[in-house]
């Protein structure tokens, strides 16, 4: 049967990861892309004439698309992408979802909520039913689904088998963080050619708490957090696409390397998620070659939406030490979030 495409609008369109929005929805099999919205001083403008465009050739038909400004009142689809940067985030999205809307934000405000899911599909689609008390404390019809943290993401994915089978007690990460995580035009050249800056604004407490909800369990009407600790480091370097993450894992249960791999191997998320439009069909890949993965070479597996791991071996400290790298605007970004609206239609969420 074919499939009505239901329009949907993209708030903060103009930057880099409402680029990412605007290109991921060309051509999409379940949405068309109806409206675009950013500041007031784009407001009234083409898509063409109001956006900077960074990476390829715009889609032809967002170029003719008229900006308004992001207000629920100009802006009508039933669901809503979020690129909004955290300051215009916290009161524009409960707007849209007071009107009836479903926000699937990239925004970092409202992750740590008790009643909004911050979802990776394939780990926790069953924190969707967090939905309906979030509904019910908030008195509004619509929703606010948040994607996680673009390092968190990765790290979250390559660690969802491991957890599941073995439980993790304590991890340690560091990232080496792409240059496009920063937006545009992001991160000076002469600070990050030849250089690794190791640090990044409110990055290291993200990950040292997100993780723990992602991989957390429905309890009543909020989620109960895995109880692990985790220490981050979070570095920028000169790469243009493409997370790493260094782990190392202390197991709650006994675990081998091999074991490890076996679940790694295994695993392919919530059956829920399989065949959705931009769910791959390998969520995760193992690599045996010791030199990747890198991004240069694996960061468009999946079209992006692969995560990467590798370097699974023994850890003469904790129990297991491994790399995970993916795709920080898309897997990471925008299209974690068209991944999340698309479960949404997929389980009843919003009509289809």
């Amino acid at each position: 049967m074919t499939r009505t495409r239901i329009p949907v609008a993209v708030l903060g369109a103009t930057g880099a990861v409402g680029q990412t929005f605007v290109r991921l929805l060309a051509d999409h099999p379940w949405f068309e892309l109806a409206e675009v919205a950013a500041s007031e001083r784009s407001a009234g403008k083409s898509y063409a004439d109001a956006t900077r465009w960074i990476e390829g050739a715009m889609p032809s038909a967002a170029r003719g698309l008229r900006v308004t400004v992001c207000d629920p009142a100009t802006v009508r689809s039933a669901i809503v992408f979020s690129a909004l940067d955290s300051a215009a985030a916290e009161t524009v999205e409960p707007a849209f979802a007071q009107a009836g809307r479903l926000v699937a934000t990239n925004a970092k405000n409202f992750r740590m909520d008790a009643q909004t899911p911050l979802l990776i599909p394939e780990i926790n689609a069953s924190h969707l039913a967090l939905l309906a008390a979030q509904r019910a404390a908030r008195g509004w019809t619509g929703a606010i689904v948040a994607n996680a943290n673009c390092a968190a993401t990765v790290a979250g994915m390559a660690l969802a088998p491991i957890h599941a089978a073995f439980g993790i007690r304590t991890l340690f990460m560091a990232t080496m963080q792409a240059v496009s995580g920063a937006g545009y035009p992001g991160v000076p050249s002469l600070d990050i050619l030849g250089n690794v800056i190791p640090y990044i604004g409110d990055e290291e407490p993200k990950l040292e708490q997100e993780l723990q909800k992602i991989l957390g369990t429905v309890a009543g009407d909020a989620i109960r957090a895995a109880e692990f600790r985790v220490s981050a480091h979070a570095n920028r370097v000169p790469v243009e696409h493409g997370h790493t993450t260094v782990l190392s894992v202390q197991c709650e249960r006994p675990v081998t390397v091999e074991g490890a791999r076996e679940a790694i191997l295994a695993w392919r998320g919530d059956e829920q998620v399989r065949g959705l439009p931009s769910a791959p069909a390998i969520p995760l890949r193992l690599h045996d070659d010791p030199s990747r993965p890198q991004p240069r070479r694996d960061v468009m597996d999946g079209s992006g939406m692969t995560v990467q791991v590798g370097r699974l071996r023994a850890d003469p400290v904790f129990d297991l030490k491994l790399v995970a790298m993916g795709h920080n605007t898309i897997r990471g970004a925008a299209g974690g979030a068209l991944l999340n609206a698309e479960l949404l239609v997929a389980t009843g969420q919003v009509p289809g």
